[in-house]
């Protein structure tokens, strides 16, 4: 083998030394990357839940994500897939989704040495429905009307649950909030209110991913208008019995139910006896009694003229005020405005029962025949006239 010049051999040399540095330096730089040095770090993420409602927060957690020693993981660096994005220190996030979808969230783990992985997990975030209420523009006092909300939606086409709260600022089921007392449930419900003014109320609409909507309402009652009159009618009545000597009959009745009563014109009539040997001519006692309104009287009969018959009158007029007739008024109800009319102070006169009670006084003659009375008895008849105003009240169209 040919001697080779020792200068080229020192060249040789230096050249083989500057080759070493240069990998040598080449080896540090690529550190970490590649599998070379320590190596990258591994990244790992997991949720609290893969489901929540729109407004909800969820958790992420990367603390199980590694690093090769001597290398440690100082960044995790957030994307929650919603456009928000989060770097911190520690391992562990939590996020308030605000609107509905499917969301990719991704953490990527940095070591102190600028080596990263990534990891991502899904989660769907689901709508609340959407409440569409239709109520009256509002409703008559006793009326009943119907509140629905059966046009609501569900985002994803899930079930739907209702429940109807009829007073938003009473808290009846205790828990704080005075708006969700499941009082109805159901898509619609019917409510009626029996005084004027405005309520308010709310329908809670549930998925069945439980997301909830709570929508108020609010209905005005207005009182119902009626026309009234007073219509002026004679009403009659006639009973008829027979009596013997001190024996009493008694009759009940309400002349004044419905009506107010004016005037009252009675008569008792008794059987004229025809035989001179039953004279003289009976007499009865008509009594009467009026119990609510404390008013009690009585009569007798009396013979005017022998050829006629006994008779007894009882007679009252202007008992209460004519009232106005023919206006109109507001009121709750039917019932109500009735019964304010029919029992106004000072004009209940009347009212409530009427007792009559008529009694055979004498029915003796004065001469008996062989100690035997031929006049035991006697037939009446007692007609009573009232002038009574009866209440007709109609309601108005609005």
């Amino acid at each position: 083998m040919p001697m080779r010049d020792p200068s080229v051999l020192e060249l040789m040399g230096k050249i083989s030394h500057a080759a070493s540095i240069v990998l040598l330096l080449l080896a540090q730089a690529l550190a970490g990357c590649g599998g070379i040095g320590p190596g990258s770090p591994n990244a790992s993420i997991e949720a609290d839940r893969n489901l929540v409602n729109v407004g909800e927060a969820a958790n992420f957690d990367a603390r199980a994500s590694t690093s090769p020693e001597p290398t440690i993981i100082d960044e995790f660096r957030w994307d929650f897939g919603d456009g928000e994005t989060r770097t911190t220190t520690q391992g562990i996030a939590s996020h308030i989704f605000e609107q509905p979808g499917t969301f990719d969230v991704v953490v990527v783990v940095a070591s102190d040495e600028g080596s990263t992985d990534s990891a991502s997990t899904s989660i769907f975030v689901n709508a609340p429905p959407q409440v569409n209420l239709a109520i009256p523009d509002f409703a008559k006092t006793g009326q009943t009307v119907t509140l629905d909300a059966s046009a609501s939606t569900d985002h994803e086409g899930g079930s739907l649950e209702f429940m109807w709260d009829l007073d938003a600022y009473s808290d009846s089921n205790g828990d704080g909030d005075p708006m969700n007392d499941a009082e109805k449930l159901g898509e619609s419900t019917q409510v009626t209110f029996e005084s004027a003014g405005n309520y308010t109320g709310a329908v809670t609409v549930v998925d069945d991913n439980g997301a909830t909507t709570t929508s108020l309402w609010s209905l005005r009652v207005i009182a119902r208008t009626f026309k009234v009159i007073w219509e002026e009618t004679h009403a009659d009545y006639d009973w008829s019995g027979y009596l013997e000597q001190g024996a009493s009959h008694e009759i009940e009745h309400f002349p004044g139910d419905g009506a107010r009563v004016i005037s009252v014109f009675a008569t008792l009539t008794l059987a004229r006896d025809i035989l001179p040997i039953q004279w003289p001519e009976d007499n009865f006692t008509l009594d009467l009694d009026v119990p609510l309104s404390g008013w009690k009287t009585n009569t007798i009969t009396t013979h005017d003229n022998i050829t006629q018959n006994a008779t007894a009158t009882l007679e009252r007029a202007a008992m209460n005020a004519l009232p106005e007739s023919g206006y109109t008024t507001t009121a709750e109800s039917k019932e109500a405005l009735e019964n304010s009319l029919l029992n106004q102070p000072d004009q209940r006169f009347g009212q409530g029962v009427w007792e009559w009670t008529i009694t055979a006084l004498q029915c003796d003659p004065d001469l008996p025949v062989d100690d035997v009375d031929p006049d035991q008895g006697n037939e009446w008849f007692l007609e009573a006239s009232f002038v009574v105003l009866i209440l007709r009240i109609s309601e108005v169209s609005v």
